[in-house]
């Protein structure tokens, strides 16, 4: 029996199945979902102060690199961050654990929400709580704006590039989907002249 026990942990431990990692992040993501209500960019200081600094489970370069990933991939951006982040710290049970650690809290609030804020006065004290929430996640934004910033923009290129976009956007110029992929197309090009450079 002993032995069994231990090759069956063995075996699911090397398919990506260690439950104590799946519980860090389903705890991890339930948290970030619960206490962060600005999206899923608020949530990167909180994960990566639990998953890389207390835990190491991951790599800051790898989280910021997932969190980039998330804003390009259609959908929700916490369910894209908590699916990649999950398959690199624990495999396949990994992403699950992390995806429903993102959607539960959501889906929960939501629904209280709907049910009570027509119960809530426009000028009450719980009005003014949802606006103080509002004005305390901006800074969770900025602070994941400025980790993003140091991950993504190394040179000088890197930043005109990023003042680019943002000029063309914040103008409404061009529209963030077409912007992203011209961004891809670029760095295609970009990747392809310089193979061709070094044969």
């Amino acid at each position: 029996m002993y032995y069994q026990s231990y090759y069956t942990n063995a075996i699911l431990s090397a398919g990506g199945f260690d439950m104590k990692k799946n519980i860090i992040l389903l705890k991890v993501y339930l948290m970030a979902g619960t206490f962060t209500f600005s999206g899923g960019m608020a949530m990167l200081t909180l994960i990566e102060n639990e998953l890389s600094e207390k835990r190491d489970l991951i790599s800051k370069e790898d989280l910021h690199e997932y969190t980039t990933l998330s804003q390009v991939f259609p959908g929700v951006i916490a369910l894209t961050n908590a699916c990649f982040v999950g398959r690199k710290v624990n495999g396949w049970s990994g992403m699950f654990f992390a995806g429903f650690g993102a959607i539960l809290p959501a889906y929960l609030l939501m629904s209280l929400a709907t049910f009570f804020y027509q119960f809530i006065p426009a000028n009450g004290p719980m009005f003014q709580v949802l606006v103080a929430v509002r004005a305390t996640s901006a800074s969770f934004l900025f602070i994941t704006c400025y980790s993003l910033t140091q991950f993504n923009i190394h040179n000088k290129r890197s930043l005109m590039l990023a003042l680019l976009a943002f000029t063309l956007t914040f103008f409404q110029i061009i529209s963030a989907p077409f912007l992203i992929i011209l961004g891809v197309a670029g760095g295609i090009i970009s990747k392809l002249s310089k193979e061709r450079k070094n044969k």
